[in-house]
């Protein structure tokens, strides 16, 4: 017989670890006690069975659990006559907050259970499922430090709470009809009618089928909420909502559903399963005929080729679907195909968590409100991701957006290091906290553009801060004078007693993909996105970088280019089309046509005017008002606009992504040809576009297919990153290469070019824990920032 003291590390709190301990002791007749505590899950046992108890520790633990580190030390036999659970202790320390789980199965079998005593009660949970990390206040996780705290538990679910056998044992917001949240519709258009008898579900879903749009309380903040097939509520919903092409979120009941919409493979259909619940990115049907052939209005996501779809995760979602409405012919029956599920906020906002903030900002836009009275302490989007491949039995998959479900959920680093902090960037902003061998990435803040948006950082930032007792020493921020995220480091380093790191934009993007993959040695960098303030005070965007912990060094870079107009040329990509032809042509690649030759070629005369392209044209000489840009992200959008595919970018990244979209809608998929191409020689080598811009042009005179001139410029573009790779390679003998930028969530560039890279021997590193666009820089400046402080090094 022998006596353990066991402390695990990880995501074992408000995951149901304790009564699992439990019972497993119990079934090995073992002897002592666990508790939580803010330091992880402390056990003691004493008894015959301590090598099988451990080894079922490993092998057994809950679904939404997660084990980090297990320690384990002998002690002196006490004679503990029971195993029990006792009070959670707060000893000063941290441990990881499990993210919100959506709804497990055994919880919505009873949900819609007549025979049960929750059916239909729309705040179901247990210690499997359920809001975690958005109820959140303190820690330790138990329900007096919970959003929870004002609901006391009747005796029937108090009984449960305190039964350690029972799946609801210590699930912290365990409620029922009797004694917990409760649901409140309001109308605040009474164009629409109800039944005034109704409940707020029923009331809900039939003013949805009326074509109502309903602002829609749910885990981490509200959805702006109707039915997607209903083509005049998508398009209200549009016009209310935004102006641009921004697709709109889809839920749909189960997955069979969504095939008729969609293209769904065998890994995206377990992306959409996952307890996670993210938005998966999913082809369109396209316009084969089938059995089942169904349409959604083109508001829904124009001119795009794909719906990001998702599963409900929520009892509320389910009932919404599925709630037996007394004229039903069928006692369960679907109510809806799809529904729009898109954040509620205004545009640019962060998303609405309150009931009073809902109905003072979204009345303009909702019909009626759905509401309910359980506090959201930490608002949180609905993540979006996108499956990109399989690896060792895993699924691949980019992030575009990293929240519900995800976050808090620590990356884990290669060792312990000092407490810092990355603020991220100005756009799709998130930012990091390392603690230990942890680093945090917070949820999706958004574009810092407003004092709303700041205020959520804030409020986000404090409160991480607290539940994981991070106090940093050391704070990272972009080299960009002008991102609301460096000024208010700049302004608020001296909460910290610390050093302060000005970390390089492309930089810190490379870093990313060190941090998540442990890599501390020189790399070849790929960074490719929009915009980047670089360290000669020009737009960097096309970088090709070799890089360490301790600096940077630019490889090559795509050539400057003006922006006609700064800002304004991003949004009206023919700006940035007509600076890169006239570049072209005075590179003297064109010896027969005249520049108006050219542009008459694009369309651009007819649609914009002479008068327009004129001033256009002188301002490419003036620095101030066009600025010089070397951005991968902007090339893009002039291919597009010269192609004729996209012109304007309503939404960020949208002419990009109508690009991709060209070439995967085309038959030119797989097609290897490229356009011509030149790299100078030089340190750092320049990259030039001229040859392909006017051999682009070329192809359009002959009115060349738009799916072809798609498809050779993104072969060009795998091809010119080949190329700058392996010369860079040759010169500093390196073969690891790491890929980020935004321009990255591109997938047919993204695979072409790790195929090309990966048959030539190298080592090629990409984002698959945070995003490649700028929502992963923060890792990147932390990451930085802790190993500098770690070897002494000061920001450089």
């Amino acid at each position: 017989m022998s006596r353990f003291r066991i402390s695990i590390k990880g995501i074992v709190q408000g995951v149901g670890f304790r009564p699992f301990i439990y019972n497993l002791a119990k079934g090995l007749n073992l002897k002592g006690y666990v508790k939580n505590t803010s330091d992880g899950v402390i056990i003691e046992a004493e008894g015959e069975s301590l090598n099988e108890f451990l080894q079922s520790i490993q092998n057994k633990c809950p679904p939404i659990a997660r084990i980090d580190s297990i320690k384990t030390d002998e002690l002196p036999l006490n004679g503990y006559e029971d195993f029990i659970i006792i009070e959670s202790i707060d000893t000063g320390r941290f441990t990881l907050i499990s993210p919100d789980i959506s709804i497990c199965d055994d919880c919505l079998k009873e949900l819609l259970d007549p025979s049960d005593r929750r059916y239909l009660y729309p705040f179901i949970n247990c210690t499997n499922c359920g809001p975690r990390y958005s109820i959140t206040q303190r820690v330790p996780y138990d329900r007096p430090n919970t959003t929870m705290s004002v609901f006391d538990m009747c005796p029937q679910c108090l009984l449960e709470y305190n039964d350690p056998i029972n799946r609801r044992f210590h699930a912290q917001p365990n409620a029922c009809h009797e004694c917990g949240p409760k649901l409140q519709f309001q109308i605040s258009n009474f164009k629409f009618q109800i039944d005034e008898t109704s409940n707020p579900i029923e009331a809900a879903i039939e003013l949805l089928k009326q074509g109502a749009i309903i602002a829609i309380k749910g885990l981490g903040g509200f959805h702006l909420c109707c039915n997607a097939e209903n083509d005049d509520a998508v398009k209200r919903l549009r016009e209310k909502k935004r102006l641009s092409n921004k697709p709109f979120a889809l839920m749909s009941s189960d997955v069979e559903t969504i095939r008729q919409f969609c293209d769904v493979s065998d890994e995206e259909e377990k992306l959409l399963a996952d307890r996670r619940r993210p938005i998966v990115l999913l082809k369109k049907r396209g316009n084969r005929q089938e059995a089942i052939d169904k349409r959604l209005p083109e508001e829904i996501a124009p001119n795009n080729k794909y719906l990001g779809f998702m599963l409900p995760y929520t009892p509320l979602h389910y009932l919404l679907f599925y709630y037996p409405i007394a004229y039903s012919l069928s006692p369960i029956a679907s109510h809806f195909s799809a529904l729009v599920m898109t954040s509620g906020n205004l545009s640019e906002e962060p998303i609405v968590i309150s009931n009073d903030g809902a109905v003072s900002k979204l009345s303009d836009i909702a019909d009626a409100f759905l509401l309910h009275n359980r506090d959201i302490f930490m608002r949180v989007d609905d993540s979006v991701i996108k499956a990109i491949g399989n690896r060792r039995e895993a699924i691949v998959v980019s992030f575009i957006r990293r929240a519900r479900g995800y976050v808090p959920e620590p990356i884990q680093l290669n060792d312990d290091g000092p407490d810092v902090f990355g603020c991220g960037a100005d756009i799709k902003n998130t930012f990091t906290i390392t603690r230990g061998s942890y680093a945090i990435v917070s949820q999706h803040i958004g574009d810092m553009e407003n004092l709303e948006t700041l205020i959520f950082f804030e409020e986000t930032l404090n409160n991480l801060k607290q539940v994981y007792r991070a106090n940093p020493v050391a704070i990272a921020y972009d080299l960009h004078p002008n991102y609301l995220s460096t000024q208010w480091a700049l302004n608020h380093g001296s909460r910290f007693t610390v050093h302060g790191y000005g970390i390089q934009h492309h930089y810190a993007h490379i870093a990313s993909v060190m941090a998540e993959k442990g890599l501390k040695d020189k790399v070849i960098g790929v960074a490719l996105d929009g915009t980047g303030y670089g360290t000669d005070g020009n737009l960097w965007g096309g970088e090709f970088l070799v890089c360490d912990l301790k600096g940077f060094e630019r490889a090559a870079h795509f050539e400057y280019i003006p922006l006609p107009g700064g800002d304004r040329a991003i949004k009206e990509c023919w700006r940035t089309a007509v600076s890169y032809i006239a570049k072209a042509v005075s590179s003297k690649q064109s010896a027969v046509r005249s520049l108006w030759d050219w542009l008459d070629f694009t369309g651009f005369l007819e649609k914009y005017g002479r008068d327009k392209i004129e001033n256009i044209l002188k301002l490419l000489g003036n620095k101030q008002f066009s600025p010089l840009s070397s951005g991968a992200g902007r090339l893009f959008d002039a291919v597009s606009a010269i192609a004729g595919v996209c012109d304007e970018n309503t939404f960020e990244g949208e002419a990009a992504i109508a690009l991709e979209n060209t070439v995967r809608a085309s038959r030119f998929t797989g097609y290897s040809e490229m356009y011509p191409f030149e790299i100078s020689e030089g340190e750092p080598m320049i990259i030039d576009f001229s040859k392909m811009i006017l051999q682009i042009l070329e192809d359009i005179k002959l009115e060349g297919d738009k799916g072809l001139i798609a498809a050779k410029f993104h072969n060009t573009m795998v091809n010119v990153i080949t190329e700058a790779v392996n010369r860079i390679s040759k010169k500093y003998g390196i073969k690891e290469v790491a890929l980020s930028g935004g321009v990255f969530q591109n997938e047919y560039l993204l695979k072409g070019t790790v195929s090309q890279l990966s048959a030539l021997g190298f080592n090629v590193h990409t984002n698959e824990k945070v995003p490649c666009n700028d929502a992963g820089i923060s890792l990147g400046q932390a990451y930085i920032a802790r190993e500098r402080l770690k070897t002494g090094l000061q920001s450089r």
